[in-house]
């Protein structure tokens, strides 16, 4: 069979750059100066920070006269993002996702420690080869062909790093067993759980890691959702009229899932508060927030109370809004014994879990794993709670935990309702 001569060329190019990040190695090297050369010229360019409100102007086509002289060609529900939206918004990728992806793989290979991971050096290439691909695209999108090309490359470089989550989760995992192992000595000197979990340039590098991994995934799923059919009250992955009440109904049924395949049982859960209001935001984020909250809380009530308890005390949610309340508060509570004060501070860290080593090496083992499946345990690798925040975090919120060690834990999730703060991206 002929192969057109365009897709061969697409097919021989894709191959090169593979063969390039596949011997770019574990670090950057003098021996690869032309990649290292660009990495290093891109990560030189500031990062350009986006807010919800931007994101959404944008889908309306509100910034079209930026690039479009004269141009009144604005987004309607009925019809979607029109192409010249499009075009605007594939530009203003192209331009910026080479930066994104180049600060990270300097980052991914500055950290101390972690960078010799196997799992994290693997994220590193997969980095590199979507950077690679993304600056061998022409400079400027001028038309719907060049943007159509563009969409199938960012959809596939958007699939490829659907499980960096997974991967660095599990890379933290392999420096945990590196520790103990007596890889790096250094940092058990003492005791190991010690060392290890108040490492603080570690920690920060996972905080801006996966705060900055959520801004690429949400600048390019809101590209992606813009070129889908419209659906009603949104504007590509966010919903103008997101109901928090529907929210936490949803993750309640996944969570007594969860509860229910692990325990066979699982406690109730009481929505009072605000049940009507809606605000702006991107359902999913706020989706995965209230499950993993809800997995926690759950977990611990059976756990604490023991499985063959007649009953367990509900898990109660309030939600928190107004009009002219600056945020939207969805608290969470419930009696499964609390968090003893010494390790407050260690449920924020990357690098600790509570679950069963069994479980942790299984997720490392488990090839297929996705950032967000509910066919995950109650507990995995420990990154639920800190992701969470950083993706309140992420559009201006915050997350807190407040505890009673022998009776049980608040959480309480802060979400900004105007969607006007920027995203909090590294200079």
């Amino acid at each position: 069979m002929l192969v057109p001569l365009s897709i061969g060329r697409q097919c021989l190019r894709r191959n090169i750059l593979k063969a390039k990040c596949r011997t770019f190695g574990d670090s950057i090297s003098s021996d690869h100066d032309e990649i290292a050369q660009s990495i290093y010229k891109h990560a030189r360019q500031p990062q350009t920070s986006v807010s919800l409100q931007t994101l959404m102007q944008t889908g309306r086509g509100e910034f079209l006269h930026k690039t479009h002289k004269d141009l009144d060609d604005t987004h309607s529900p009925e019809r979607g993002a029109t192409q010249k939206v499009l075009e605007q918004v594939a530009g203003f990728l192209r331009r910026e996702l080479p930066i994104r992806l180049a600060h990270r793989i300097q980052d991914l290979d500055r950290v101390p420690y972690m960078k010799e991971m196997p799992c994290v050096i693997e994220v590193k290439k997969l980095y590199t080869q979507s950077f690679l691909e993304l600056v061998e695209m022409e400079n400027k999108i001028m038309n719907p062909d060049q943007e159509e090309a563009f969409a199938r490359l960012v959809e596939t470089i958007y699939n490829r790093h659907s499980k960096v989550l997974v991967q660095m989760a599990r890379g933290a995992y392999e420096f945990r067993d590196a520790i103990r192992m007596g890889q790096f000595p250094e940092l058990a000197k003492d005791n190991a759980t010690i060392g290890f979990s108040q490492m603080e340039s570690t920690h920060e590098f996972l905080d801006s890691f996966y705060m900055c991994r959520i801004g690429i995934r949400v600048l390019i799923g809101q590209y992606l959702a813009l070129r889908q059919p419209p659906m009603e009250h949104y504007i590509g992955i966010i919903c103008s009229q997101t109901s928090p009440y529907e929210i936490v109904k949803r993750a309640i049924d996944d969570a007594s899932f969860m509860c229910v395949r692990k325990y066979g049982d699982a406690p109730e859960v009481m929505i009072t508060g605000k049940l009507e209001q809606t605000f702006p935001y991107v359902p999913t984020h706020l989706h995965y927030i209230i499950l993993e909250l809800l997995k926690n809380s759950m977990r611990a009530t059976v756990d604490w109370h023991g499985i063959d308890a007649m009953d367990f005390p509900p898990i109660k949610v309030v939600i928190a809004d107004g009009d002219d309340n600056e945020d939207v508060v969805i608290k969470v509570s419930d009696e499964g014994g609390g968090i003893p004060r010494s390790n407050m501070k260690k449920i924020w860290s990357y690098l600790f879990t509570t679950a069963d080593p069994a479980i942790q090496h299984g997720m490392v083992a488990l090839n297929q794993a996705d950032d967000h499946a509910i066919d995950s345990p109650l507990a995995g690798l420990g990154y639920g709670l800190p992701i969470s925040r950083s993706y309140c975090r992420y559009f201006g919120g915050d997350l807190s935990i407040m505890s009673m060690e022998g009776h049980g834990t608040d959480a309480f999730v802060y979400l900004r309702r105007l969607g006007n703060t920027p995203e909090p991206v590294p200079v």
